[in-house]
């Protein structure tokens, strides 16, 4: 039975895998990095199985009940006056109807000048955006092989425009405990508009990311490895500052080859002390640094770095993350446990 709904969930994925990344799809915000744990493995962890409550946001088969009421608020100062956060919060009913997860994830786009065609000012206005989300996940039988799921609504606020859309995603997580090694697969943000802005009906950011990690015997680090819009081949594009020129004014473009498309889909991330009160995390998105660094100079683009601090009952996390000389992004998280 349960390699018939393995079998029938990999089917559901090779079904709905199509190409669209960043600027193709409305509700952007609902694929930025959910936590500060995150953010410091490079992005878009999808394995962590523990007390990480804010793992659920982005792979609901994580949902256990080591995640029973803890509460996280994760805050993240980004790029261009932006910010955003995120608060999860996990309750077990009881040992048999597992763990129930709730979030919110939302995103504040700031106060912007409003002018008419003339150019004439039209006063200030704002954006912001926010989903609600429920998830819940079980165990298929008794395999090693874990289902879940999330429904979101999503409510979004341009000027005076508005829109509502519903989005699912739904996650296959694998757990080998004799060798301690996680893997799993994520589908993101299927869904749709409920109402649109002004009529035109946009995609979702749909997103497929499969992950593994696995914590190390003898020494006290866990690895990470993710690859990230698996619904996209080729993800990378060449960039025009990086065209060549040769003596007689002839110009060759960047060429990416498929090594170079693998290391775009790919991060890589690693926890020091993973288990204990005190951590430290480091990490590498190889698409970020590729596309945010700049020809001829060493700006260390795609670089992340954090730590996390327990104190009784609450964890407080930071990390730093990197993408260009001009811009990083600061990640700010406190988990408490309120058992």
């Amino acid at each position: 039975m349960s390699r018939k709904i393995i079998a029938t969930f990999c089917l559901l994925f090779s079904v709905l895998t199509y190409a669209q990344v960043g600027g193709e799809s409305t509700y952007q915000f609902l694929n930025l990095v959910s936590s500060p744990r995150q953010a410091a493995l490079g992005g878009k962890v999808l394995t962590n199985v523990d007390y990480d409550v804010t793992q659920g946001l982005f792979n609901p088969a994580t949902i256990n009940v080591a995640m029973d009421k803890q509460l996280a608020l994760n805050y993240t100062s980004y790029l261009g006056g932006i910010s955003y956060g995120t608060m999860a919060y996990a309750y077990t009913v009881d040992r048999r109807t597992q763990t129930f997860h709730a979030g919110i994830t939302y995103i504040n786009y700031g106060s912007f000048d409003g002018y008419d065609e003339d150019g004439n000012a039209t006063g200030t206005f704002t954006g912001n955006e926010s989903a609600l989300s429920f998830g819940y996940s079980s165990q298929i039988g008794y395999s090693d092989f874990y289902i879940g799921a999330n429904v979101k609504l999503i409510t979004s606020k341009l000027e005076q425009y508005n829109s509502l859309g519903a989005a699912m995603d739904v996650g296959l997580l694998y757990i080998d405990e004799d060798l301690d090694f996680h893997a799993a697969l994520v589908v993101r943000n299927f869904g749709t508009q409920i109402t649109t802005y002004a009529g035109l009906r946009e995609k979702l950011p749909f997103e497929v990311d499969f992950g593994m990690s696995q914590s190390l015997e003898n020494v006290p680090l866990k690895w990470h490895i993710t690859l990230e819009n698996l619904q996209e081949w080729p993800i990378a594009q060449p960039n025009p500052a990086r065209t060549t020129s040769d003596l007689n004014g002839n110009q060759t473009d960047e060429k990416i080859g498929f090594l170079g498309q693998v290391m775009r889909h790919s991060i890589f991330g690693a926890e020091l002390f993973p288990d204990g009160g005190f951590n430290i995390r480091l990490g590498y998105n190889f698409r970020r640094g590729e596309e945010l660094r700049i020809v001829d100079e060493r700006n260390f683009s795609g670089l992340s770095a954090g730590f996390s601090i327990k104190m009784n009952k609450m964890r407080f996390s930071y990390t730093h993350a990197k993408y260009t000389s001009a811009a990083n992004s600061n990640f700010f998280g406190l988990q408490i446990d309120l058992n």
